[in-house]
């Protein structure tokens, strides 16, 4: 019996597309029953455009046989994550009170993605506000990790990366303020990047006011895939320029060879603050794995890791205070307002004064980690120094959200810092996937992404998978 296109990777679609070797409405038909057969017991994607999408295949397979030029994702099945514009889509973000803003036109990113030739077959699930490491809402309800699903799928994008997890699509598009790419990767068992700041741009048409500042210099747009590949492929598409993006800079895919061998940091466990055995175990087997292929590997802490966690906390939780707070409290769900109220409980609430002076302070970390990344151009370690956590964590009480921040420092730290970082699976621990973040200098995603290569040549092929029953 032939594979099912569903389980083809991206790259591979948009190649046999281009070819005929297949046709885009198969592959997307193809998707379109996997998502008809899975997502019942997921709830990943929220939306379904199966029509939109098996015309704008239709419309592919045309552009193939006049021979048009085509994009690098022509005829690739994708979604779009709930709280970016798809034009004439609502964008609710998670929330009721939003259920029907609809957009006036494409985001950047989904806007480069439709001209790279990418067919959105579906929106998917993301916690009200897209301020949670899980995914669940008043709106559209829960979206259960396929693995377990007594456990979190990650969150922001935790319907992007269930749904790639379990083949709907090989490509999805998600967005990272504290780890909401990579650390939905992470519980899935996918590969997801945060680029760096200024390198996707990001507007959404229908906002009706500017985001806070910590959303403009921490906040990213970036695909998850099941391969490095797929990752490398949807984040080349998705850097067009946009003028909608003060942020955006025209800086190139590919940087200067680095000095050899590329001298990697290890951290197991960042700022020696505690870490599970396993996730230890799971870094420290990367980095022999680096090592076999010729990466100068070291345990060394990169700087002050602990402080720079804090200090996003700090901010970001200021700007939650004074222009999401009221929202959250008018219009958002008990889950959001638990979490949230947790997380502004975790710190001290900042004066004027105070975000004065940690705005300033943010540049001083940049800097030492700048002249840290010249001697050690990538800094391996946990995506969270927990397996993925039971449902409930971040909602249960306030000890709770202390240990799950304090679980995600390494991934918060890169946010405020700006910097590429990219989850990839590692193996599983039990029935939960495990994996690891490799970050790099500012933009250098070409060097992060080599080295999640070499980990996935070594790694075992955790996806896609069926949904397992409770």
């Amino acid at each position: 019996m032939a594979e099912e296109l569903w389980r083809w990777d991206a790259v591979r679609v948009a190649r046999a597309v281009r070819t005929r070797a297949v046709s885009s409405r198969e592959v997307v038909e193809s998707c379109l029953r996997r998502l008809d057969a899975v997502n019942p017991a997921l709830n990943a994607v929220t939306v379904v455009l199966g029509e939109e999408a098996l015309a704008a295949a239709d419309s592919a397979d045309r552009a193939v046989a006049r021979g048009e030029a085509l994009g690098t994702l022509h005829g690739v099945p994708v979604t779009i994550k709930e709280n970016v514009d798809v034009a004439g889509q609502a964008t609710p973000n998670g929330i009721e009170a939003y259920a029907r803003l609809i957009a006036p036109d494409d985001s950047p990113q989904v806007a480069a993605w439709k001209a790279a030739g990418a067919i959105i077959i579906g929106r998917t699930n993301t916690p009200a506000f897209s301020l949670r490491w899980d995914t669940d809402n008043a709106l559209r309800g829960r979206t259960c990790n396929p693995w377990s699903p007594a456990h979190t799928p990650g969150g922001s994008s935790g319907g992007a990366a269930a749904s790639v997890a379990t083949g709907i699509t090989p490509l999805a598009h998600g967005n990272d303020y504290g780890g909401s790419i990579r650390y939905p990767a992470y519980c899935c068992g996918l590969v997801g990047i945060r680029p760096s700041l200024g390198r996707v741009p990001a507007y959404n048409p229908s906002a009706a006011a500017e985001r806070p500042i910590t959303g403009q210099i921490m906040s990213v747009q970036g695909p998850l895939a099941r391969r490095v590949q797929d990752v490398r492929a949807g984040l080349a598409a998705m850097v067009r320029a946009d003028p909608r993006d003060p942020w955006w800079v025209p800086a190139p895919l590919e940087g200067p060879p680095p000095r050899r061998p590329i001298r990697v940091a290890v951290t197991a466990d960042p700022a020696r603050l505690g870490v599970n055995p396993v996730v230890a175990d799971a870094v420290r087997r990367a980095a022999g794995w680096l090592a076999d292929a010729g990466y100068a590997v070291e345990e060394i802490e990169p700087p002050a890791v602990d402080r720079v966690a804090e200090l996003w906390e700090l901010l970001v939780m200021a700007d939650t205070r004074v222009m999401t707070g009221p929202d959250i409290e008018a219009k958002g769900d008990e889950g959001i307002r638990r979490a949230v109220g947790f997380m502004l409980g975790n710190r001290p609430e900042l004066d004027l004064a105070g975000y004065i002076r940690g705005l300033a302070e943010r540049a001083g970390h940049l800097r030492a980690w700048s002249l840290f990344s010249a001697e050690h151009p990538l800094v391996l370690g946990p995506v969270s120094t927990e397996p993925p956590f039971a449902v409930g964590f971040d909602t249960g009480e306030a000890s709770g959200m202390a240990r799950t921040l304090r679980a995600q420092r390494l991934l918060i730290a890169v946010n405020l810092l700006g910097l590429p970082a990219v989850a990839v699976p590692t193996g599983q621990a039990g029935d939960l996937p495990l994996g690891v973040q490799i970050i790099g200098p500012r933009f250098r995603e070409d060097l992060c992404l080599d080295a999640a290569e070499v980990i996935e040549a070594r790694a075992p092929s955790l996806t896609p998978i069926d949904p397992r029953p409770g």
